[in-house]
């Protein structure tokens, strides 16, 4: 549970305390991107589809020639999406104190949030951790063991 400034969690290095270290950090180390969902994406990928198919045909590459072109154009296509999206997010950052400014949010709120969301994914990952490390002795034993007989990873 946060203090009353939402800065601080229960228990020596749990979750909360986590949490809580990284919320007050939220000045220098929390930005607010901006991120293209939905049609937008499908939009920019057709784009570039389109692109790379006409530049190879130019090339005189085809479908007809070449029959894994489609799948290198679909993964083509799908980089340069991303790198197209990826570059305005990381030019258009909005600090943490920019977005409290512009919702109003005078009583950190957002950062009280921001906490209980941090606590509830470390939590998670913690609890996700430890029902798959149940199975690690015995999967390193059959490493081991696999290793001792020169048999290797496989």
């Amino acid at each position: 549970m946060p203090s009353r400034d939402g800065l601080s969690g229960e228990g020596e290095g749990g979750p909360g305390e986590v949490a809580g270290s990284l919320v007050a950090r939220a000045p220098q180390d929390v930005v607010f991107v901006m991120r293209f969902l939905g049609e937008s994406q499908l939009l920019l990928q057709r784009h570039f589809k389109d692109y790379i198919t006409e530049e190879l045909g130019s090339r005189g590459a085809s479908h007809d020639t070449h029959p894994l072109l489609q799948y290198f154009i679909d993964v083509h296509a799908a980089e340069l999406r991303d790198f197209v999206f990826t570059g305005v997010s990381l030019s258009r950052q909005f600090p943490i104190r920019e977005i409290e400014v512009l919702t109003g949010d005078t009583g950190n709120v957002m950062r009280v949030d921001l906490w209980d969301a941090l606590r509830g994914h470390i939590e998670m990952a913690e609890r996700k951790f430890r029902t798959e490390a149940e199975d690690l002795p015995r999967l390193l034993a059959g490493i081991e063991a696999r290793a001792g007989r020169g048999e290797g990873e496989r």
